[in-house]
Protein backbone atom coordinates (compact mmCIF):
# COMPACT_ATOMS: atom_id res chain seq x y z
CA UNK A 1 0.00 0.00 0.00
CA UNK A 2 3.01 2.32 -0.40
CA UNK A 3 2.61 3.04 -4.11
CA UNK A 4 0.50 6.16 -3.59
CA UNK A 5 1.64 9.52 -2.28
CA UNK A 6 0.60 10.21 1.33
CA UNK A 7 -2.10 12.65 0.19
CA UNK A 8 -3.60 10.19 -2.25
CA UNK A 9 -3.53 7.43 0.34
CA UNK A 10 -5.19 9.64 2.95
CA UNK A 11 -7.83 10.64 0.40
CA UNK A 12 -8.51 6.99 -0.46
CA UNK A 13 -8.87 6.15 3.22
CA UNK A 14 -11.76 8.65 3.35
CA UNK A 15 -13.46 7.37 0.17
CA UNK A 16 -13.14 3.60 0.58
CA UNK A 17 -16.26 2.34 -1.27
CA UNK A 18 -15.65 4.65 -4.23
CA UNK A 19 -11.97 3.90 -4.74
CA UNK A 20 -12.44 0.17 -4.17
CA UNK A 21 -15.08 -0.19 -6.88
CA UNK A 22 -14.49 2.62 -9.34
CA UNK A 23 -10.73 3.04 -9.01
CA UNK A 24 -10.01 -0.66 -8.46
CA UNK A 25 -7.98 -0.25 -5.28
CA UNK A 26 -8.55 -3.74 -4.00
CA UNK A 27 -6.25 -3.38 -1.03
CA UNK A 28 -9.51 -2.12 0.49
CA UNK A 29 -11.33 -5.38 -0.22
CA UNK A 30 -12.94 -6.79 2.90
CA UNK A 31 -12.64 -3.47 4.71
CA UNK A 32 -15.14 -0.84 5.70
CA UNK A 33 -14.46 2.83 6.30
CA UNK A 34 -14.75 4.14 9.84
CA UNK A 35 -17.58 6.64 9.42
CA UNK A 36 -18.08 7.18 13.13
CA UNK A 37 -17.60 10.80 14.22
CA UNK A 38 -14.19 9.97 15.69
CA UNK A 39 -13.18 7.94 12.64
CA UNK A 40 -14.01 10.76 10.25
CA UNK A 41 -12.17 13.33 12.36
CA UNK A 42 -9.11 11.09 12.45
CA UNK A 43 -9.22 10.63 8.69
CA UNK A 44 -9.53 14.36 8.08
CA UNK A 45 -6.59 15.07 10.36
CA UNK A 46 -4.48 12.52 8.47
CA UNK A 47 -5.49 14.07 5.14
CA UNK A 48 -4.60 17.58 6.30
CA UNK A 49 -1.22 16.43 7.60
CA UNK A 50 -0.41 14.55 4.40
CA UNK A 51 -1.43 17.47 2.19
CA UNK A 52 0.74 19.85 4.20
CA UNK A 53 3.78 17.55 4.03
CA UNK A 54 3.58 16.33 0.42
CA UNK A 55 5.69 17.81 -2.34
CA UNK A 56 3.64 19.30 -5.21
CA UNK A 57 2.99 16.86 -8.05
CA UNK A 58 5.04 17.33 -11.21
CA UNK A 59 2.01 17.84 -13.45
CA UNK A 60 0.06 21.02 -12.71
CA UNK A 61 -3.26 19.51 -13.80
CA UNK A 62 -2.74 16.57 -11.46
CA UNK A 63 -1.82 18.90 -8.60
CA UNK A 64 -4.98 20.96 -9.21
CA UNK A 65 -7.12 17.83 -9.49
CA UNK A 66 -5.77 16.46 -6.22
CA UNK A 67 -6.36 19.80 -4.49
CA UNK A 68 -9.93 19.81 -5.79
CA UNK A 69 -10.64 16.37 -4.38
CA UNK A 70 -9.09 17.17 -1.04
CA UNK A 71 -11.37 20.20 -0.94
CA UNK A 72 -14.39 18.04 -1.88
CA UNK A 73 -13.63 15.70 1.01
CA UNK A 74 -13.28 18.57 3.48
CA UNK A 75 -16.63 19.99 2.37
CA UNK A 76 -18.43 16.66 2.61
CA UNK A 77 -17.03 15.51 5.94
CA UNK A 78 -15.88 18.59 7.86
CA UNK A 79 -18.00 21.52 6.71
CA UNK A 80 -21.31 19.82 5.84
CA UNK A 81 -20.80 16.60 7.84
CA UNK A 82 -22.93 14.66 5.37
CA UNK A 83 -22.05 11.36 7.05
CA UNK A 84 -24.24 12.56 9.95
CA UNK A 85 -27.31 13.32 7.83
CA UNK A 86 -27.13 11.03 4.82
CA UNK A 87 -27.36 7.23 5.22
CA UNK A 88 -26.20 6.81 1.60
CA UNK A 89 -22.61 7.11 2.81
CA UNK A 90 -23.18 4.20 5.17
CA UNK A 91 -25.21 2.20 2.64
CA UNK A 92 -22.35 2.26 0.15
CA UNK A 93 -19.89 1.46 2.94
CA UNK A 94 -21.81 -1.73 3.82
CA UNK A 95 -22.76 -2.80 0.29
CA UNK A 96 -21.39 -6.22 -0.71
CA UNK A 97 -22.25 -6.10 -4.41
CA UNK A 98 -18.89 -4.70 -5.51
CA UNK A 99 -17.50 -8.23 -5.13
CA UNK A 100 -19.86 -9.59 -7.80
CA UNK A 101 -17.71 -8.54 -10.77
CA UNK A 102 -15.07 -11.08 -11.76
CA UNK A 103 -12.06 -8.82 -11.22
CA UNK A 104 -10.26 -11.55 -9.23
CA UNK A 105 -10.64 -15.30 -8.63
CA UNK A 106 -13.91 -16.24 -6.93
CA UNK A 107 -12.15 -17.52 -3.82
CA UNK A 108 -10.45 -14.16 -3.25
CA UNK A 109 -13.66 -12.23 -3.74
CA UNK A 110 -15.59 -14.62 -1.49
CA UNK A 111 -13.01 -14.19 1.27
CA UNK A 112 -13.19 -10.41 0.91
CA UNK A 113 -16.99 -10.47 1.02
CA UNK A 114 -16.88 -12.56 4.20
CA UNK A 115 -14.41 -10.19 5.86
CA UNK A 116 -16.54 -7.23 4.80
CA UNK A 117 -19.66 -8.86 6.23
CA UNK A 118 -17.85 -9.61 9.48
CA UNK A 119 -17.08 -5.88 9.75
CA UNK A 120 -20.76 -4.89 9.55
CA UNK A 121 -21.35 -4.77 13.33
CA UNK A 122 -18.53 -2.29 13.97
CA UNK A 123 -19.44 -0.25 10.88
CA UNK A 124 -23.08 -0.09 11.89
CA UNK A 125 -22.14 0.90 15.43
CA UNK A 126 -20.26 3.80 13.84
CA UNK A 127 -23.22 4.63 11.61
CA UNK A 128 -25.60 4.71 14.57
CA UNK A 129 -23.25 7.09 16.37
CA UNK A 130 -22.90 9.32 13.32
CA UNK A 131 -26.44 9.49 11.96
CA UNK A 132 -27.97 12.01 14.33
CA UNK A 133 -29.27 14.45 11.70
CA UNK A 134 -31.31 12.33 9.28
CA UNK A 135 -34.40 14.11 8.02
CA UNK A 136 -37.57 12.20 7.29
CA UNK A 137 -37.58 12.49 3.46
CA UNK A 138 -34.02 11.14 3.19
CA UNK A 139 -34.83 8.27 5.57
CA UNK A 140 -37.97 7.44 3.60
CA UNK A 141 -36.12 7.53 0.28
CA UNK A 142 -33.31 5.22 1.43
CA UNK A 143 -35.24 2.83 3.66
CA UNK A 144 -35.80 0.27 0.90
CA UNK A 145 -32.18 0.12 -0.38
CA UNK A 146 -30.91 -0.12 3.20
CA UNK A 147 -33.40 -2.89 3.95
CA UNK A 148 -32.14 -4.71 0.84
CA UNK A 149 -28.51 -4.88 1.99
CA UNK A 150 -28.77 -8.46 3.37
CA UNK A 151 -29.75 -9.70 -0.09
CA UNK A 152 -26.03 -9.53 -0.89
CA UNK A 153 -25.14 -12.03 1.86
CA UNK A 154 -24.22 -15.38 0.25
CA UNK A 155 -26.40 -18.37 1.07
CA UNK A 156 -23.35 -20.27 2.33
CA UNK A 157 -22.05 -17.50 4.60
CA UNK A 158 -20.73 -18.52 8.00
CA UNK A 159 -23.77 -18.66 10.25
CA UNK A 160 -22.14 -16.80 13.15
CA UNK A 161 -20.90 -14.02 10.86
CA UNK A 162 -24.33 -13.84 9.22
CA UNK A 163 -26.26 -13.67 12.49
CA UNK A 164 -24.06 -10.91 13.91
CA UNK A 165 -24.37 -8.94 10.67
CA UNK A 166 -28.15 -9.34 10.52
CA UNK A 167 -28.51 -8.26 14.15
CA UNK A 168 -26.41 -5.17 13.48
CA UNK A 169 -28.37 -4.44 10.32
CA UNK A 170 -31.59 -4.50 12.36
CA UNK A 171 -30.18 -1.67 14.50
CA UNK A 172 -29.58 0.41 11.40
CA UNK A 173 -33.07 -0.32 10.09
CA UNK A 174 -34.55 0.78 13.42
CA UNK A 175 -32.62 4.04 13.28
CA UNK A 176 -33.77 4.79 9.73
CA UNK A 177 -37.39 3.88 10.55
CA UNK A 178 -37.39 6.26 13.51
CA UNK A 179 -35.98 9.04 11.35
CA UNK A 180 -38.57 8.36 8.66
CA UNK A 181 -41.34 8.68 11.22
CA UNK A 182 -40.08 11.52 13.40
CA UNK A 183 -37.28 13.30 11.55
CA UNK A 184 -37.33 16.86 10.27
CA UNK A 185 -39.78 17.00 7.33
CA UNK A 186 -37.56 19.50 5.48
CA UNK A 187 -34.79 17.84 3.41
CA UNK A 188 -33.14 21.10 2.30
CA UNK A 189 -29.42 21.67 2.70
CA UNK A 190 -29.96 25.38 2.07
CA UNK A 191 -28.63 27.60 -0.71
CA UNK A 192 -25.27 28.27 0.89
CA UNK A 193 -24.60 24.59 1.64
CA UNK A 194 -25.67 23.47 -1.84
CA UNK A 195 -23.43 26.08 -3.44
CA UNK A 196 -20.56 24.99 -1.19
CA UNK A 197 -21.09 21.33 -2.09
CA UNK A 198 -21.18 21.97 -5.85
CA UNK A 199 -18.31 24.46 -5.81
CA UNK A 200 -16.14 22.29 -3.58
CA UNK A 201 -16.76 19.21 -5.70
CA UNK A 202 -15.87 20.76 -9.06
CA UNK A 203 -13.17 23.39 -8.42
CA UNK A 204 -15.32 26.28 -9.62
CA UNK A 205 -17.53 28.92 -8.07
CA UNK A 206 -21.22 28.02 -8.46
CA UNK A 207 -24.14 30.43 -8.33
CA UNK A 208 -27.12 28.09 -7.87
CA UNK A 209 -29.54 30.78 -9.05
CA UNK A 210 -27.66 31.14 -12.32
CA UNK A 211 -27.45 27.37 -12.63
CA UNK A 212 -31.23 27.16 -12.23
CA UNK A 213 -31.60 29.66 -15.08
CA UNK A 214 -29.36 27.52 -17.28
CA UNK A 215 -31.52 24.52 -16.41
CA UNK A 216 -34.68 26.32 -17.49
CA UNK A 217 -33.08 27.45 -20.75
CA UNK A 218 -31.94 23.89 -21.47
CA UNK A 219 -35.41 22.56 -20.72
CA UNK A 220 -36.87 24.97 -23.26
CA UNK A 221 -34.32 23.91 -25.91
CA UNK A 222 -35.07 20.26 -25.30
CA UNK A 223 -38.83 20.75 -25.50
CA UNK A 224 -38.37 22.41 -28.90
CA UNK A 225 -36.18 19.53 -30.13
CA UNK A 226 -38.72 17.03 -28.82
CA UNK A 227 -41.53 18.78 -30.69
CA UNK A 228 -39.55 18.65 -33.94
CA UNK A 229 -38.71 14.97 -33.58
CA UNK A 230 -42.23 13.97 -32.55
CA UNK A 231 -43.61 15.76 -35.60
CA UNK A 232 -41.71 13.23 -37.72
CA UNK A 233 -43.86 10.52 -36.11
CA UNK A 234 -47.19 12.35 -36.17
CA UNK A 235 -47.41 16.08 -36.83
CA UNK A 236 -51.15 16.09 -36.10
CA UNK A 237 -50.65 15.43 -32.38
CA UNK A 238 -48.74 17.21 -29.67
CA UNK A 239 -45.28 15.92 -28.66
CA UNK A 240 -46.43 14.83 -25.20
CA UNK A 241 -49.18 12.66 -26.68
CA UNK A 242 -46.80 11.11 -29.21
CA UNK A 243 -44.16 10.49 -26.53
CA UNK A 244 -46.67 8.93 -24.14
CA UNK A 245 -47.71 6.46 -26.83
CA UNK A 246 -44.11 5.61 -27.67
CA UNK A 247 -42.99 4.87 -24.12
CA UNK A 248 -45.89 2.47 -23.67
CA UNK A 249 -44.14 0.23 -26.20
CA UNK A 250 -41.66 -1.70 -24.08
CA UNK A 251 -40.42 -5.19 -23.25
CA UNK A 252 -42.15 -7.02 -20.44
CA UNK A 253 -40.36 -7.46 -17.11
CA UNK A 254 -38.76 -10.70 -18.27
CA UNK A 255 -37.59 -9.17 -21.55
CA UNK A 256 -35.87 -6.02 -20.30
CA UNK A 257 -32.49 -7.67 -19.71
CA UNK A 258 -32.45 -9.31 -23.16
CA UNK A 259 -33.38 -6.00 -24.80
CA UNK A 260 -30.59 -4.21 -22.91
CA UNK A 261 -28.11 -6.83 -24.13
CA UNK A 262 -29.13 -6.28 -27.75
CA UNK A 263 -28.81 -2.51 -27.45
CA UNK A 264 -25.44 -2.89 -25.73
CA UNK A 265 -24.05 -4.68 -28.79
CA UNK A 266 -25.42 -2.03 -31.15
CA UNK A 267 -24.13 0.92 -29.10
CA UNK A 268 -20.64 -0.55 -28.83
CA UNK A 269 -20.58 -1.30 -32.55
CA UNK A 270 -21.67 2.23 -33.53
CA UNK A 271 -19.10 3.84 -31.23
CA UNK A 272 -16.35 1.67 -32.69
CA UNK A 273 -17.40 2.22 -36.32
CA UNK A 274 -17.48 6.01 -35.87
CA UNK A 275 -14.27 6.05 -33.78
CA UNK A 276 -15.85 8.35 -31.19
CA UNK A 277 -13.56 7.42 -28.28
CA UNK A 278 -9.89 6.47 -27.93
CA UNK A 279 -10.42 2.79 -27.01
CA UNK A 280 -12.91 0.16 -28.16
CA UNK A 281 -11.93 -2.94 -26.20
CA UNK A 282 -13.36 -4.69 -23.15
CA UNK A 283 -16.50 -6.67 -22.39
CA UNK A 284 -19.76 -5.35 -20.94
CA UNK A 285 -22.32 -7.74 -19.44
CA UNK A 286 -25.93 -6.93 -18.58
CA UNK A 287 -27.43 -8.14 -15.28
CA UNK A 288 -30.32 -7.37 -12.89
CA UNK A 289 -29.36 -4.82 -10.25
CA UNK A 290 -28.67 -6.21 -6.77
CA UNK A 291 -31.16 -5.23 -4.07
CA UNK A 292 -28.88 -2.61 -2.52
CA UNK A 293 -28.58 -0.75 -5.84
CA UNK A 294 -32.20 -0.58 -6.81
CA UNK A 295 -32.37 3.11 -5.95
CA UNK A 296 -31.12 3.56 -9.56
CA UNK A 297 -33.04 2.24 -12.56
CA UNK A 298 -29.84 1.56 -14.49
CA UNK A 299 -26.15 1.89 -13.65
CA UNK A 300 -22.79 0.41 -14.56
CA UNK A 301 -20.05 -1.11 -12.45
CA UNK A 302 -17.05 -0.92 -14.80
CA UNK A 303 -13.76 -2.72 -14.88
CA UNK A 304 -11.71 -0.32 -12.81
CA UNK A 305 -8.22 1.04 -13.60
CA UNK A 306 -6.43 -0.43 -10.60
CA UNK A 307 -7.33 -4.06 -11.30
CA UNK A 308 -6.75 -6.73 -13.90
CA UNK A 309 -9.17 -6.38 -16.77
CA UNK A 310 -12.55 -8.10 -16.40
CA UNK A 311 -16.09 -7.64 -17.71
CA UNK A 312 -18.01 -4.54 -16.68
CA UNK A 313 -21.56 -5.01 -15.36
CA UNK A 314 -24.45 -2.93 -16.74
CA UNK A 315 -27.18 -3.22 -14.09
CA UNK A 316 -30.88 -2.91 -14.92
CA UNK A 317 -33.61 -2.59 -12.26
CA UNK A 318 -36.86 -4.23 -13.46
CA UNK A 319 -40.07 -3.41 -11.58
CA UNK A 320 -40.78 -5.14 -8.29
CA UNK A 321 -43.01 -8.12 -9.11
CA UNK A 322 -45.03 -7.45 -5.95
CA UNK A 323 -46.23 -4.10 -7.32
CA UNK A 324 -49.70 -3.75 -8.85
CA UNK A 325 -49.76 -4.30 -12.60
CA UNK A 326 -50.28 -0.63 -13.47
CA UNK A 327 -47.27 0.43 -11.38
CA UNK A 328 -45.12 -2.21 -13.05
CA UNK A 329 -46.22 -0.90 -16.45
CA UNK A 330 -45.31 2.67 -15.48
CA UNK A 331 -41.88 1.51 -14.34
CA UNK A 332 -41.30 -0.44 -17.56
CA UNK A 333 -41.94 2.71 -19.58
CA UNK A 334 -38.46 3.78 -18.45
CA UNK A 335 -37.14 0.86 -20.54
CA UNK A 336 -39.31 1.50 -23.59
CA UNK A 337 -38.21 0.81 -27.14
CA UNK A 338 -37.67 4.59 -27.38
CA UNK A 339 -35.70 5.19 -24.18
CA UNK A 340 -33.78 1.96 -23.47
CA UNK A 341 -31.42 2.56 -26.43
CA UNK A 342 -30.58 5.99 -24.98
CA UNK A 343 -30.03 4.62 -21.48
CA UNK A 344 -27.69 2.03 -22.99
CA UNK A 345 -25.71 4.63 -24.94
CA UNK A 346 -25.34 6.53 -21.64
CA UNK A 347 -24.31 3.56 -19.53
CA UNK A 348 -22.27 1.70 -22.12
CA UNK A 349 -20.97 3.32 -25.33
CA UNK A 350 -19.85 5.94 -25.94
CA UNK A 351 -20.85 6.67 -22.33
CA UNK A 352 -19.62 5.20 -19.04
CA UNK A 353 -18.20 1.92 -20.32
CA UNK A 354 -16.17 3.68 -23.02
CA UNK A 355 -15.02 6.30 -20.51
CA UNK A 356 -13.89 3.56 -18.14
CA UNK A 357 -11.78 1.99 -20.89
CA UNK A 358 -9.98 5.33 -21.29
CA UNK A 359 -9.50 5.80 -17.54
CA UNK A 360 -7.66 2.46 -17.43
CA UNK A 361 -5.03 4.04 -19.73
CA UNK A 362 -4.80 7.38 -17.94
CA UNK A 363 -1.17 8.24 -17.33
CA UNK A 364 -1.04 9.02 -13.60
CA UNK A 365 -2.49 7.80 -10.31
CA UNK A 366 -4.45 11.04 -9.91
CA UNK A 367 -6.19 10.57 -13.27
CA UNK A 368 -6.96 6.93 -12.58
CA UNK A 369 -8.15 7.47 -9.01
CA UNK A 370 -9.97 10.79 -8.76
CA UNK A 371 -13.24 10.95 -10.65
CA UNK A 372 -15.39 14.08 -10.90
CA UNK A 373 -18.98 12.90 -10.69
CA UNK A 374 -20.16 15.84 -12.79
CA UNK A 375 -17.70 15.01 -15.55
CA UNK A 376 -18.44 11.28 -15.37
CA UNK A 377 -22.19 11.80 -15.69
CA UNK A 378 -21.86 14.84 -17.93
CA UNK A 379 -19.77 12.83 -20.39
CA UNK A 380 -22.28 9.99 -20.52
CA UNK A 381 -25.17 12.44 -20.94
CA UNK A 382 -23.26 14.33 -23.65
CA UNK A 383 -22.77 10.97 -25.39
CA UNK A 384 -26.51 10.67 -25.92
CA UNK A 385 -26.87 13.85 -27.98
CA UNK A 386 -23.54 13.09 -29.64
CA UNK A 387 -25.09 9.92 -31.05
CA UNK A 388 -27.98 11.92 -32.52
CA UNK A 389 -25.47 14.27 -34.13
CA UNK A 390 -23.49 11.36 -35.55
CA UNK A 391 -26.51 9.54 -36.97
CA UNK A 392 -27.14 6.60 -34.66
CA UNK A 393 -30.50 5.12 -35.77
CA UNK A 394 -31.05 8.23 -37.88
CA UNK A 395 -33.71 6.44 -39.94
CA UNK A 396 -35.85 6.01 -36.82
CA UNK A 397 -36.90 9.25 -35.08
CA UNK A 398 -37.64 7.33 -31.91
CA UNK A 399 -33.98 7.41 -30.90
CA UNK A 400 -33.78 11.22 -31.05
CA UNK A 401 -37.10 11.40 -29.22
CA UNK A 402 -35.63 9.14 -26.56
CA UNK A 403 -32.59 11.40 -26.23
CA UNK A 404 -34.77 14.47 -25.68
CA UNK A 405 -36.99 12.58 -23.21
CA UNK A 406 -34.02 11.34 -21.20
CA UNK A 407 -32.41 14.78 -21.31
CA UNK A 408 -35.60 16.30 -19.94
CA UNK A 409 -35.36 13.91 -16.99
CA UNK A 410 -31.75 14.97 -16.40
CA UNK A 411 -32.47 18.70 -16.62
CA UNK A 412 -35.45 18.23 -14.30
CA UNK A 413 -33.09 16.60 -11.82
CA UNK A 414 -31.00 19.75 -11.91
CA UNK A 415 -34.07 21.95 -11.40
CA UNK A 416 -35.37 19.75 -8.57
CA UNK A 417 -32.05 19.45 -6.78
CA UNK A 418 -31.83 23.23 -6.65
CA UNK A 419 -35.53 23.51 -5.83
CA UNK A 420 -35.51 20.98 -3.00
CA UNK A 421 -32.31 22.22 -1.41
CA UNK A 422 -32.60 25.98 -1.90
CA UNK A 423 -36.12 26.99 -2.97
CA UNK A 424 -38.57 25.26 -0.65
CA UNK A 425 -39.64 22.54 -3.08
CA UNK A 426 -41.09 19.42 -1.40
CA UNK A 427 -40.68 15.87 -2.64
CA UNK A 428 -44.29 16.01 -3.80
CA UNK A 429 -43.60 19.28 -5.65
CA UNK A 430 -40.58 17.66 -7.31
CA UNK A 431 -42.60 14.62 -8.36
CA UNK A 432 -45.15 16.93 -9.97
CA UNK A 433 -42.34 18.77 -11.75
CA UNK A 434 -41.14 15.46 -13.20
CA UNK A 435 -44.65 14.60 -14.33
CA UNK A 436 -45.08 18.07 -15.89
CA UNK A 437 -41.74 18.35 -17.71
CA UNK A 438 -40.93 14.71 -18.54
CA UNK A 439 -42.64 11.58 -19.79
CA UNK A 440 -42.39 9.69 -16.49
CA UNK A 441 -45.15 9.45 -13.92
CA UNK A 442 -46.30 7.50 -10.88
CA UNK A 443 -43.62 5.58 -8.94
CA UNK A 444 -40.88 6.45 -11.43
CA UNK A 445 -41.51 10.20 -10.99
CA UNK A 446 -41.66 9.81 -7.21
CA UNK A 447 -38.43 7.79 -7.23
CA UNK A 448 -36.68 10.55 -9.18
CA UNK A 449 -38.05 13.20 -6.82
CA UNK A 450 -36.94 11.29 -3.72
CA UNK A 451 -33.44 10.95 -5.11
CA UNK A 452 -33.06 14.72 -4.84
CA UNK A 453 -33.20 14.43 -1.05
CA UNK A 454 -30.18 12.14 -0.62
CA UNK A 455 -28.28 12.97 -3.83
CA UNK A 456 -28.27 16.78 -3.82
CA UNK A 457 -25.82 17.01 -6.72
CA UNK A 458 -27.80 14.73 -9.05
CA UNK A 459 -28.23 17.69 -11.39
CA UNK A 460 -24.62 16.94 -12.36
CA UNK A 461 -25.72 15.17 -15.57
CA UNK A 462 -26.99 18.34 -17.27
CA UNK A 463 -24.43 20.59 -15.59
CA UNK A 464 -21.55 18.44 -16.82
CA UNK A 465 -23.03 18.11 -20.32
CA UNK A 466 -23.42 21.88 -20.66
CA UNK A 467 -19.81 22.48 -19.60
CA UNK A 468 -18.55 19.86 -22.09
CA UNK A 469 -20.59 21.36 -24.92
CA UNK A 470 -19.28 24.83 -24.09
CA UNK A 471 -15.72 23.47 -24.12
CA UNK A 472 -16.35 21.78 -27.48
CA UNK A 473 -17.45 25.12 -28.95
CA UNK A 474 -14.26 26.69 -27.61
CA UNK A 475 -12.11 23.89 -29.05
CA UNK A 476 -13.71 24.37 -32.46
CA UNK A 477 -12.86 28.07 -32.35
CA UNK A 478 -9.29 27.62 -31.14
CA UNK A 479 -8.33 24.52 -33.16
CA UNK A 480 -10.07 25.59 -36.35
CA UNK A 481 -9.60 23.14 -39.22
CA UNK A 482 -7.61 20.83 -36.92
CA UNK A 483 -10.70 20.13 -34.79
CA UNK A 484 -12.14 16.62 -34.86
CA UNK A 485 -14.46 14.93 -32.41
CA UNK A 486 -11.92 12.14 -31.93
CA UNK A 487 -9.21 14.68 -31.01
CA UNK A 488 -11.50 16.58 -28.65
CA UNK A 489 -12.75 13.47 -26.89
CA UNK A 490 -9.26 12.00 -26.57
CA UNK A 491 -7.95 15.25 -25.09
CA UNK A 492 -10.66 15.30 -22.42
CA UNK A 493 -10.49 11.61 -21.58
CA UNK A 494 -6.69 11.72 -21.30
CA UNK A 495 -7.33 13.75 -18.13
CA UNK A 496 -9.38 10.90 -16.64
CA UNK A 497 -12.44 12.52 -15.06
CA UNK A 498 -11.38 16.13 -14.51
CA UNK A 499 -13.24 18.48 -12.20
CA UNK A 500 -15.40 20.78 -14.32
CA UNK A 501 -13.35 23.79 -13.28
CA UNK A 502 -10.24 22.12 -14.74
CA UNK A 503 -11.72 21.07 -18.09
CA UNK A 504 -9.96 23.83 -19.98
CA UNK A 505 -6.71 21.91 -19.67
CA UNK A 506 -7.98 19.54 -22.36
CA UNK A 507 -7.75 22.30 -24.98
CA UNK A 508 -4.33 23.42 -23.80
CA UNK A 509 -2.98 19.88 -24.02
CA UNK A 510 -5.01 18.59 -26.96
Amino acid sequence: MSDLTPSLRAYCDLQVPEVREYSGRHEYDGKVQDLSPAGVQSGLAALAAAAAADEPLADRHDEAQLAAFIRRTEVEYRELELHRSNPLYHLMNLDLSSYDREYAPAAERDAARTAHLAAWPDAIDGAVLALDRINAPVAQALSSPIAGLPAGIPADADEDVRSRAIAAHARLIDLVKRAAATGDPDPALGTAALSLLLSGSEAMAVDVGRLAERADAERDRLLARLADSCAAIDASRGPREVARDLVRQHPDADGVIAAARAWTERAIGFTRDHDLVPYHDGECLVAPAPESRRFAMAMISPAAPGEADAPSLYYITPPDPSWPHDQQEEWLEVFSDTTLPVITVHEVAPGHFSHARAIRRAGTDVRRLLHSNAFVEGWAHYAEELCVEEGFLDSDPRFAIGVWLEALIRVTRLACSIGVHSAGMTVEDAARRFEADTHISGPAALSEARRATFDPSYGRYTWGKLEIMALRDKARREWGAAFTLRRFHAAMLSLGSPALGLLGGAIERG
